[in-house]
């Protein structure tokens, strides 16, 4: 059997779409559509129904993408050693959200460029979770970060690190809404302040009011700006109220240029995810950017 009509196979099995796995392949969607149907003609079994949107495998499909995607993964992982070891520098592109990306993500990574024949290069670029996701199921990034967990089997996510957020304020602003009067009168105590986000819909204020007030928030946002360092800056020069990660405002924290104006019990999360292109983890640059990641975020808190 033709090694080059598995791997279209296994590609579109992961993928769920030929057209999403011509992509990927680098081959045009008839030539994966007839490679899939020689593959067919010669198991004397469909391997797919096709759907409106995309295709689903058959009972035989699945169970050959089973026996079949582990040693084609195998193989390319032979592959990609022998590659690594005889070229120079391979190139991984990250994608992720600028702020945990540029704070967290890029530190830890870029131990690993300088590496004397372990190394690799880095291209770095940053997006939202949809678009993200989207772009490494296109093939333009090796390793995603995002706070959305991908379905389907095309992508593969392992849980990062948790995000604890806080409601901050500066000084002024907090010595007006008075910790003991938020805790007595919950969020109706905050109705006439001024709110700094990231987006209009106020995505972080609306999470944290519905975990810890059981609300939802009865303000717009005074100043929106996409970028949660924009966010701080004009929290801490007394914009408004504003919901952040704690590591990203923990030294304007300790500095007093913003105070924390609640403490709950259970403190409001946000999961990050580490995502790759199932099977790509056999390529040794990504298997290791990857495992930096999940070593490095175990001292994140």
């Amino acid at each position: 059997m033709d090694l080059a009509l598995l791997r279209t196979f296994v590609t579109v099995h992961r993928a769920g779409s030929f057209t999403r796995a011509a992509a990927l392949l680098g081959l045009s969607q008839p030539a994966v559509t007839s490679q899939i149907r020689t593959l067919e003609r010669q198991l004397g079994r469909p391997l797919f129904l096709r759907q409106a949107r995309g295709v689903t495998p058959t009972t035989i499909g699945d169970e050959l993408a089973h026996k079949a995607a582990p040693h084609l993964d195998a193989l390319i992982e032979i592959a990609e050693t022998g590659l690594d070891e005889d070229s120079s520098l391979r190139t991984l592109h990250l994608a992720g959200p600028p702020e945990f990306t540029a704070e967290r993500a890029l530190p830890a990574l870029t131990e690993l460029t300088g590496e004397d024949g372990q190394g690799f290069a880095l291209r770095a670029s940053f997006g939202n979770a949809e678009e993200t996701l989207e772009g490494l199921a296109a093939g333009h990034h090796d390793l995603a970060i995002t706070t959305a967990r991908p379905r389907g089997t095309l992508l593969t996510a392992t849980p990062l690190c948790d995000e604890e957020h806080v409601l901050v304020a500066a000084p002024r602003w907090a010595a007006r809404v008075g910790a003991g009067k938020l805790r007595r009168k919950g969020s109706p105590a905050l109705e006439n302040f001024p709110v700094v986000e990231v987006h209009e819909s106020l995505p972080l204020v609306a999470r944290y009011w519905a975990s810890v007030f059981d609300s939802h928030p009865a303000t717009s946002g005074t100043v929106v700006v996409p970028d949660l360092r924009a966010v701080l800056a004009c929290a801490a020069t007394g914009a408004g109220l504003a919901v952040l990660p704690r590591y990203l405002c923990a030294g304007a924290l300790e500095r007093g240029e913003v105070v924390a104006l609640l403490d709950p019990a259970v403190p409001p999360l946000r999961t990050y995810f580490l995502v790759v292109r199932t099977g790509t983890l056999a390529m040794p640059h990504i298997a290791r950017a990857h495992d930096r990641l999940l070593h490095a975020a175990a001292d994140w808190s």
